[in-house]
């Protein structure tokens, strides 16, 4: 007969799986996300408005100081020279009848208005370029050498570089009138794209800097879509006061203030997906990360439209290009519609910075903790699907 023990044997079994529900994301509520795009909102417009740090700063370098005199001195002839025609020289000659008369306005923009607005332009972003240079040292420190472009390669990087980012400006204004003609919501859709824009080309040289791509800076921007916003609230109120060359001379004359404005500035949220700060006293809820609401988005495709036509105008002029190229990542294949140009300015913008003399630190990792949060964003959007 069989003989059994007296008491069940035991079994050991392995550590407790991890539940899925303690697993899964948590969420702030739409009006706690609100609330936070809110005060990044505000903070991005105390920023704008540090005229005391933008005065000190002017105050203490005398190389900024006399940039940015001679940037004031000739956008102000600019805007006298237009002003005079607008205002007194159009309203007199307006219902003459004899030739000379009819046609000043030509001999005026063609003698003249064009000749000192190009040439203020072109004097201004190179003052600008100095002014941005200097204020990044003196903020972050550590003076900047030359490198300048290798051989035949490096000119070809230089002119490919400088010719996106004139077909980018080029593709912001055409986005920014086409929403303009919208009825009804066009005008206020203009107004908050240009307050975009106006911060992108305020922030550009110090991302430039930090060795940012174009498609980091852009991200950057749009994941703090309302920060940005706010900054360039004040820029775009000035130029909307005049209208055509008054409207780009306007900002050419504060576009130096707010140069150096931005390298003081405080972008928030440091990190979208997890836009909480840490309470300082380390427990158990701090680790449960608590994402944004998923009815306030997180990131606003603020320039997809831009981008989507720079990589087509740049796909239709390449030669011997327009094929797109294709990554696997995860096993699965996505295809790079930016042609080879585009795609090696995405790669390299430090060099633009680098070619004036200013230092490129190397890009920094992302901390494993902004990779946790990312990934358990997409992890929760997956679910949610």
């Amino acid at each position: 007969m069989a003989s059994y023990p007296s008491r069940p044997q035991s079994f050991q079994y392995g550590e407790r799986p991890i539940s899925s529900r303690t697993s899964y994301p948590t969420f702030l509520s739409a009006t706690e996300s609100l609330q936070l795009q809110a005060r990044w909102a505000w903070h991005g417009l105390y920023d704008a408005f540090r005229w005391n740090v933008l005065f000190r700063t002017i105050a203490n370098d005398p190389e900024i100081r006399a940039n940015v005199y001679k940037s004031i001195l000739l956008n102000t002839i600019s805007l006298a020279s237009i002003y005079t025609f607008e205002l007194i020289v159009e309203p007199f000659v307006r219902d003459q009848e004899r030739w000379l008369h009819r046609n000043i306005g030509w001999f005026y923009h063609v003698m003249w208005l064009l000749p000192v607005v190009g040439t203020s332009f072109y004097l201004n972003s190179t003052w600008v370029t100095i002014i941005a240079k200097r204020t990044f040292v003196l903020q972050h420190g550590g003076r900047a050498t030359a490198h300048q472009p290798a051989g035949y390669t490096g000119m070809l990087k230089a002119i490919a570089t400088s010719a996106y980012r004139v077909v980018m400006v080029f593709t912001s204004l055409l986005v920014s009138f086409g929403l303009g003609i919208i009825p009804y919501a066009g005008p206020a859709a203009s107004f908050v794209f240009f307050c975009w824009l106006d911060s992108y080309y305020c922030f550009e040289f110090v991302w430039v800097a930090r060795g940012m791509s174009l498609s980091r800076r852009v991200r950057h921007l749009e994941e703090r879509w309302a920060y940005y916003l706010a900054f360039g609230l004040p820029s775009t109120a000035v130029c909307m006061l005049g209208s055509g060359l008054a409207s780009a001379a306007l900002f050419a004359l504060i576009y130096p203030a707010y140069i150096i404005l931005a390298m003081y500035a405080h972008p928030l949220p440091l990190d979208p997906y997890n836009p909480l700060p840490p309470s300082g006293s380390h427990t158990a809820e701090e680790d449960n990360i608590r994402h944004p609401s998923p009815f306030v988005p997180i990131r606003i495709p603020v320039f997809g439209l831009v981008i989507w036509l720079n990589d087509s105008i740049v796909r239709v002029l390449s030669v011997g290009g327009g094929t797109p190229q294709t990554s696997t990542s995860g096993g699965k294949q996505r295809s790079r519609a930016l042609s080879d140009a585009s795609e090696s300015v995405e790669a390299g913008e430090s060099y633009e910075l680098e070619s004036k003399g200013i230092s490129v630190p190397q890009s920094q990792p992302i901390p494993r903790q902004v990779r946790q949060t990312r990934e358990r964003v997409t992890l929760s959007r997956r679910k949610l699907d």
